[in-house]
């Protein structure tokens, strides 16, 4: 068996059919809160229940593999949910260990805002002009511009480095691109831009 899945119809696999491919996609744009909610509100959070911000990263971390555990052991899956993902980990899971791990190794506003804006924009940007049928470099060429807009934006707002700018969004576009049956592009989308900064960072000492 290969490696890598063949591209499909997201909305013919979704549960629930479009309602679920909707709601699919409005959880990734919700996922935009995320930063903003850690870095406003998450130490008075964790204060409240008397734990670290890390500690509670790494909770729902745990909470997420546990509870994505007992999903495939039941075969079960939920509106906007992919049909296939009733054999195997699914997007969600993905993005929530992905974002968890923006969190616990890059937890400044200059990284963790683009890093997770990219998967909750770019993604959706991504396929839906894949589903649409756009020219493979048009896609391409959306995706990049898109996500080194957010890059920008970042760069202004959060002082992310100009730097990343150009480089992200060539860089997270080939992380969305591969389709493999082992690891879901929602933790690519994260995982490999957030290796290059980790990388990138000791020269720039933004963390």
């Amino acid at each position: 068996m290969s490696d890598q899945v063949e591209l499909t119809n997201p909305v013919e696999l979704s549960v629930g059919g479009m309602s679920g491919h909707v709601l699919r996609r409005a959880i990734h744009l919700g996922m935009s809160f995320i930063p903003f909610l850690y870095f406003e509100i998450g130490n008075e959070v964790a204060d409240a229940i008397s734990l670290t911000l890390e500690q509670i990263v790494s909770a729902v971390i745990i909470i997420a593999v546990f509870a994505e555990a007992v999903r495939l052991r039941i075969g079960w899956t939920i509106v906007g949910q992919r049909s296939y993902e009733a054999k195997q980990v699914s997007a969600l899971a993905w993005g929530a260990l992905g974002v968890g791990m923006v969190l616990l190794l890059a937890p400044d506003p200059a990284y963790a805002y683009p890093l997770i804006l990219s998967l909750s924009l770019g993604d959706p940007l991504l396929g839906e002009l894949r589903r649409n049928e756009v020219s493979t470099n048009t896609v391409i060429l959306a995706g990049a511009v898109g996500i080194a807009l957010i890059w920008a934006s970042c760069a202004y707002f959060v002082d992310t480095p100009w730097f990343f700018v150009a480089l992200m969004g060539p860089i997270c576009v080939a992380s969305e691109w591969p389709r493999l049956r082992y690891i879901d592009d929602n933790a690519t989308m994260l995982l490999i831009p957030l290796a290059v900064i980790l990388v990138v960072d000791p020269f720039l000492g933004i963390m």
